[in-house]
C-alpha cells in the first residue's frame, strides 16, 4: 500500500502507517520547522512545505488501486479545551473541506482521517456527519470510532477520533479493534532509563541513565547508548518553587495558596495545570505540556522533549529539529505512531 499524508506535523502518522507496511511516498506540512522534522525522519518521501489550500495536483508515483491518503486537519477547533472557537464560524473547523479536495484529485482507494474527540461534540457532531455524507457521495463506504492510545502501546491516555473509509467496498468497523496492550504502560516503563536533567537543560544529545529494563524502554532505543532531545524549559524560580508541594498524579490544587498569588483566580486553572506524572500510571495527555507544566514524576522540573516523545510512542532515533519551543509543539500534536499503527494494521487486514 502507497500513502500521502496531508497536514503531517513532525510524522508520528507516517512513522505508525510505515511500521505497518505502508510506503507513504508524499507528505504536505505548512510549518517550516515541523516539516523540517519530518524531513529528517522519512527521507524517502518527498516532503511538500506549503499551504495545504496551494495544493492544487500531486504527481505522486502511484496508483490509486493501492493508494491510502490519511492525515488530520489542525484541530484546536474541535479541541474540547477550546470552547470560543469551538463553532462553524472557525475557518480552520472547515479545513477538512481541503482533505476532501486532494482526495478527489487522487482518489485513493483507503481514507484514514484522524482528529480530537471534541470533533464529534462540535456543533452537534454536524462536521462528522458532512464528513461521511460527502465521503459517500464521492463513492466511499466509512465507519469511526473514538481509540485510547493507551490500549494500543502507548503510555498515554490519550482518545483520539479515527475515521476510515474505502471506494467501492465495505469499511471495516473501528469499534471492533482489539486492545493490542490489555496491561497499560506506564510512565515509569517509558522514561525510567532517561537521564535525570535539571530544570532549563540545553544539551541535547545525552548517553542512557542505565540499562532499559523495560520492554517498552528497550524498543524505544534500540541498540543506540546515547540520544537527543534532552531539552527541558528553564521554568522562572517562583514556578519551581511549586513543584515540590506536587505528589505524583497531583496538580495545582496541591500547591499552596500563598505560591499561586500571580494568577488572578487559581480556582479557574484547568485540572491537568502543574500536573506531576505517576510512575505507575500511563500519562495523561500530553498535548501542549510546556504551558501546562507538566512535570517529570521524582524531578523537579518539566518534561524534556526525549520523554515526551517516549510517551508519545516516538523511538529515540527520531530527531526533532527547531527550537524548544517548536520541538515541544511538535512532539505535543503528533499521532502517536503505535496508535496509528494500530490503524493501519488493522484497515491492512480487509485490504
Amino acid at each position: 500500500m502507497i500513502g500521502i499524508e496531508l497536514f503531517a506535523g513532525a510524522g508520528g502518522m507516517s512513522l505508525g502507517a510505515t511500521m505497518a507496511g505502508v510506503k507513504v511516498k508524499m507528505a504536505v506540512e505548512i510549518k517550516p520547522s515541523t516539516a523540517s522534522t519530518f524531513k529528517a525522519n522519512h527521507p524517502g518521501t518527498v516532503v511538500l512545505q506549503k499551504d495545504i489550500r496551494e495544493v492544487v495536483e500531486l504527481d505522486a508515483p502511484v496508483h490509486n488501486h493501492d493508494l491510502v491518503l490519511f492525515g488530520g486537519p489542525p484541530c484546536q477547533g474541535f479541541s474540547t479545551s477550546n470552547q470560543r472557537t469551538r463553532t462553524r464560524e472557525n475557518s480552520n473547523n472547515w479545513l477538512f473541506r481541503e482533505f476532501l479536495r486532494v482526495l478527489t484529485l487522487t482518489k485513493p482507494k483507503w481514507v484514514v482521517f484522524e482528529n480530537v474527540a471534541g470533533i464529534l461534540q462540535t456543533d452537534k457532531g454536524s462536521f462528522v456527519s458532512t464528513l461521511c455524507e460527502e465521503l459517500k457521495a464521492l463513492g466511499y463506504a466509512s465507519s469511526y470510532s473514538l481509540l485510547d492510545a493507551s490500549l494500543f502501546g502507548v503510555p498515554q491516555k490519550r482518545t483520539r477520533f479515527f475515521l476510515v473509509a474505502v471506494r467501492g467496498g465495505s469499511a471495516p468497523e473501528l469499534k471492533n479493534m482489539v486492545a493490542t496492550h490489555r496491561e497499560p504502560v506506564t510512565v515509569g516503563d517509558a522514561i525510567s532509563d532517561l537521564p535525570s536533567l535539571p530544570n532549563g537543560h540545553s544539551v541535547d544529545e545525552m548517553v542512557y541513565r542505565g540499562a532499559a529494563t523495560t520492554a517498552y524502554a528497550k524498543a524505544m532505543r534500540g541498540s543506540l547508548e546515547k540520544c537527543s532531545g534532552h531539552l527541558v524549559s528553564n521554568n522562572a524560580s517562583h514556578i519551581v518553587e511549586r513543584y515540590p508541594y506536587i505528589p505524583q498524579g497531583g496538580n495545582w490544587q496541591d500547591i499552596p495558596e500563598e505560591l499561586m498569588s500571580s494568577y488572578a483566580d487559581r480556582m479557574r486553572c484547568h485540572t491537568g495545570i502543574y500536573r506531576r506524572l505517576s510512575e505507575q500510571n500511563p500519562s495523561v495527555v500530553l498535548g501542549n505540556y510546556r504551558k501546562n507544566m507538566l512535570i517529570h514524576p521524582t524531578e523537579h522540573r518539566g518534561l524534556s522533549v526525549r520523554e515526551a516523545a517516549r510517551l508519545q510512542s516516538f523511538p529515540d532515533t527520531y530527531k526533532f529539529v527547531g527550537s524548544i519551543g517548536q520541538q515541544q509543539q511538535q512532539v505535543g500534536n503528533a499521532v502517536p505512531p503505535l496508535l496509528a499503527k494500530a490503524v493501519f494494521d488493522y484497515i491492512g487486514k480487509h485490504a
